[in-house]
């Protein structure tokens, strides 16, 4: 499950050509396929006869029911609510759940230091990549930022320019993809640019795109819809308006759809307020490309919200440990605890009495949360 269009054909045209050899079914399962494409793919996934689908979404509906699904894939997971990942999860009978993502949500990791995931960590680039040059601008050198971008776009690279908003608004001081885009096409004519935002029709977004990945586009403004899921390895400049409007997570986010080539790659973050959390954002992105050093530092400006629960943000509920600095003792408590309900699965044993009113008591007669 992906949580675009645009990254779902990506993965059914990746894994179609990757398997191929061994005559799997792939289907590919989105809210713009037709009429006529949706019966046959829910039907494929309802028989069984589909071995792998690729899907937004719209694998949550009631209509698509899976024979025998096995594994759950979700990537970019943090783009999913808690109840979207549960509800794909429970149309197969205890599935293997994978879930992926660049820079963890702060309730993940504080998911994961108690214990519910496992963990593996890519902290290697793919070989011949580079780290992103990530920089920060202010509005006085504003002027600077763009004549680095330009620099790199004459020189044959291609670049994405990301604003928070679509279009001005008067109760926002922040500059949107219109008015960058109407800028830009004044200010430089000769560089094939284009606007891409998420209130266009998904075959306007499909065509941009691939204009943009076959080259015939120089430059991209846009908003966070190119987010995730979109690979241009020749795309060497990302620079983004208003950078303090945006979360530590979008930001390595975004950063990382430059840098996918071998030649040298830009993160320029223009902001308008340079102070308190938004100048630590700023500062932490251009002193790191590490997605989980970045992860905690969002999770000890954030708050891990929940560990169980729905609420993903938000002061932690501790009284004494620190989701970041006691990691370790987090780890030994989870062993504990794996060993205690090994021998024990209902905490029925007198011993265990005590742990089993405080669980009922916290999580109101769900104990299975915990079990």
């Amino acid at each position: 499950m992906a949580p675009t269009e645009i990254l779902a054909q990506q993965h059914f045209q990746t894994l179609s050509e990757d398997f191929a050899a061994f005559g799997f079914k792939i289907v590919l399962l989105t809210g713009s396929v037709s009429a006529a494409e949706r019966r046959g793919a829910l039907a494929s996934i309802a028989s069984g006869e589909a071995d792998i689908v690729i899907g937004t979404h719209a694998m949550l509906s009631e209509a698509a029911q899976f024979s025998n699904l096995g594994l759950v894939i979700t990537d970019e997971q943090h783009r999913f609510g808690v109840g979207q990942r549960k509800t794909l999860t429970q149309k197969g009978l205890s599935p293997d759940v994978l879930v992926m993502t660049a820079t963890p949500i702060p309730r993940t990791l504080a998911v994961v230091l108690y214990g519910d995931l496992d963990i593996s960590v890519i902290d290697e680039l793919p070989p011949g990549r580079r780290a992103v040059d990530t920089r920060q601008y202010d509005e006085a050198s504003r002027a600077s930022a763009y004549e680095l971008l330009i620099r790199e776009v004459r020189a044959g690279r291609q670049a994405y320019i990301v604003a928070p908003l679509i279009e001005d608004s008067e109760n926002l001081d922040s500059r949107s993809a219109e008015g960058i885009f109407e800028e830009f096409r004044r200010d430089y004519p000769d560089i094939p640019c284009d606007l891409l935002h998420g209130s266009l029709k998904q075959e306007e977004k499909n065509r941009i795109m691939q204009e943009f990945y076959e080259g015939k586009l120089k430059v991209l403004v846009s908003t966070v819809v190119i987010e995730v899921g979109i690979n241009v390895p020749n795309a060497g400049v990302m620079l983004i308006e208003n950078s303090e409007r945006f979360g530590l997570a979008q930001l390595h986010q975004l950063r990382g759809r430059v840098g996918r080539g071998t030649a040298d790659s830009y993160c320029l973050l223009l902001l308008d307020d340079d102070k308190g959390v938004a100048k630590e954002r700023a500062d932490m992105l251009c002193s790191s490309n590490d997605g989980l050093l970045i992860a905690e530092k969002d999770l000890e400006l954030r708050g891990p919200g929940e560990l169980f629960g729905y609420r993903q943000h938000g002061l932690p509920q501790l009284q004494l440990a620190d989701p970041v600095r006691h990691v370790k003792a987090a780890e030994q408590a989870g062993r504990a605890l794996e060993r205690l309900l090994e021998s024990d699965p209902l905490l029925a044993a007198p011993q265990n009495s005590f742990l089993a009113e405080r669980v009922d008591d916290k999580f109101l007669n769900s104990r299975t949360l915990v079990l």
